[in-house]
């Protein structure tokens, strides 16, 4: 038990630097600021919440281990939003309204016409564009995790073939949540609730918040469409609890209590390596290598968010374990802290 009040204590001690009120001195909003980016491109949409304190909670074989700081706090999750697109992609497919994930979504004009849905799940869509007035453009050459840029982030670069060229683009994961919500022709929101959220028990305290001018006409009936992120605020904003128990349900394999919310192989279908972005899956990021967390198995996979928010699951020891407001960078030293401390 102290190797694991040792790894707690160590995961206290890295939390995030990032201010109460989320602002630079400057007042920019600190997510568009760590990212560099300047006006207008840094305009902010959505609402940003002040956030709360590091908490974290981890669950091993379905049943809880380790739980410390105010883990019913809802707070913004940032791009752990993109998992939970995965997720809403995979109800699509289990209702029939997506046949294939190789089939094309449907787009106009030379450039997006060939997109197919696992273009924009890999995040290797290449869609040009701008929506709710952001620019597909000002995620160019954005570096994240294990990529390499070859200008500065929002530099303009040639398009190439969808499925060809992997690169972390807001505006583009924006384009599939809007496209997700053509499909349900219901608030994604209301539908993450009602077929995932409520059935796995989660608190009423979280919220999927949109942009202020990402209000949609659907079948005549106006809809918000909702962000898969924070990047210019809106998005998810959820405790670690509730956190922790969309974890358990995808490393259930999508199925809670004797019922399958998920369909049968989709979680499986999440974490296979994209082609051209081997550390990728379907809005997951993988372990292939040990290259996101070289103490963790390579068959571990996260949910990452900016802050730093991770939803880590681990097949080989059946773990799952949430971290909220920590330093990413240092987050590798917990992974080999917990993991020695339930070997021991």
């Amino acid at each position: 038990m102290n190797a694991l009040k040792d790894a707690i204590a160590y995961a206290q001690s890295i939390e995030s630097k990032w201010a109460a009120d989320m602002k630079m001195p400057d007042g920019q909003f600190v997510m568009t600021y760590d990212s560099g980016e300047k006006a207008p491109d840094n305009e902010m949409l959505g609402p940003v919440a002040h956030r709360g304190g590091h908490s974290g909670i981890v669950y091993q074989g379905g049943k809880l281990l380790a739980e410390w700081g105010d883990t019913g706090r809802a707070d913004m999750t940032f791009s752990v939003a993109k998992s939970f697109l995965s997720l809403l992609a995979g109800l699509a497919v289990g209702d029939g309204l997506i046949k294939s994930l190789d089939d094309k979504v449907g787009f106009d004009g030379e450039q997006n016409r060939d997109i197919t849905w696992r273009h924009l799940l890999t995040q290797t869509s290449e869609w040009s564009g701008t929506l709710f007035d952001k620019e597909d453009r000002i995620d160019h050459n954005r570096v994240v995790g294990l990529q390499v840029a070859e200008a500065p982030k929002g530099t303009r670069r040639a398009m190439k073939k969808p499925g060809s060229y992997y690169e972390y683009n807001d505006v583009r994961v924006n384009r599939l949540s809007l496209s997700i919500l053509e499909l349900f022709k219901e608030p994604l929101p209301s539908v993450l609730k009602r077929r995932i959220m409520d059935p796995i028990g989660a608190s009423t305290g979280w919220k999927w918040d949109g942009y202020r001018n990402s209000t949609v006409k659907i079948d005549g009936k106006d809809m918000i469409s909702v962000p898969g992120g924070g990047h210019w605020g809106g998005g998810i904003v959820i405790s670690a609890k509730d956190l922790a128990l969309m974890g358990l349900l995808v490393a259930q394999g999508g199925a809670w209590n004797g019922k399958q919310l998920l369909p049968k192989g989709w979680t499986a279908e999440l974490v296979k390596p994209c082609p051209v972005a081997p550390f990728y899956g379907l809005m997951w990021w993988l372990n292939t290598d040990r290259r996101q967390f070289a103490a963790a198995p390579e068959r571990s996979y996260f949910a990452f968010g900016w802050g730093s928010h991770i939803v880590w699951i681990d097949p080989d020891n059946d773990l799952v374990t949430v971290l909220r407001w920590v330093d990413r960078k240092k987050a590798g030293g917990f992974v080999e802290r917990l993991l020695g401390a339930i070997e021991k």
